[in-house]
């Protein structure tokens, strides 16, 4: 299996897709956002740096997400490919992703892209809340997606919280962000012959079935 990157504005979804890749394909899901939080909750001049950065909606200095990434990349599990969600975020970061997996001896693998439109993912950064025990996600704004209680896991009891940049301010700064820098990110994996593009607005089931089938052509 080849290393998988995906491409989507927040609250698309692309959490849940690795997921379900990492437990079908036994790869490592990979976040930056999740580097990235893990080191904010230590109490460090570089943790506190990052937990000020990401409660304001504003992105973490590139030298340090390529460190935090390449140490994370270098380690045993990820020598069979690995699933990495958040990274790159454009075109800059993308040349950078390139020296790390030559240094690595990787190759680029699939880059998939979702699509869905803004009104839906307002939806869902608004309504989304977590499980700190079993990190089960839901949505408030979905019948389908809601807890029975409104802060109370369904599957362990926990207490749901919702992350500091989880409000309707940091999402738009964090969406015209990622429509700015995005474009030129996906020509460049587009000229290379390896995007792929998911109609990201059908249910989880329909969106792993399309991402399946693309991974299977390339198997």
């Amino acid at each position: 299996m080849k290393n998988i990157i995906f491409i989507a504005p927040p609250a698309a979804g692309k959490g849940t897709q690795s997921a379900i890749l990492e437990k079908k394909y036994h790869l490592p899901h990979i976040s930056t956002g999740n580097i990235l939080r893990e080191e904010s909750q230590k109490d460090t001049e570089l943790g506190r740096y990052i937990a000020e950065v990401l409660s304001n909606g504003d992105l973490v200095k590139d030298d340090i997400t390529y460190t935090l990434l390449k140490s994370r990349l270098s380690e045993d599990d990820c020598k069979n490919g690995y699933i990495l969600d958040g990274f790159p975020r454009n075109i800059e970061q993308a040349y950078k992703y390139d020296e790390i997996l030559k240094e690595l001896n990787q190759e680029l693998g699939y880059v998939i892209k979702l699509d869905i439109p803004l009104e839906t993912l307002e939806k869902r950064i608004t309504g989304r809340r977590i499980c700190p025990d079993c990190k089960t996600v839901y949505n408030l704004n979905s019948e389908t997606e809601k807890p029975t209680q409104e802060s109370i896991c369904d599957k362990c009891g926990g207490r749901l919280y919702q992350r500091n940049d989880d409000n309707i301010t940091s999402f738009k700064n964090r969406y015209e962000l990622y429509i700015e820098k995005t474009k030129p990110l996906l020509d460049y994996y587009d000229k290379k012959g390896i995007l792929y593009v998911i109609d990201g607005n059908d249910s989880v089931e329909e969106v792993s079935k399309k991402i399946d089938s693309v991974l299977k052509k390339g198997m």
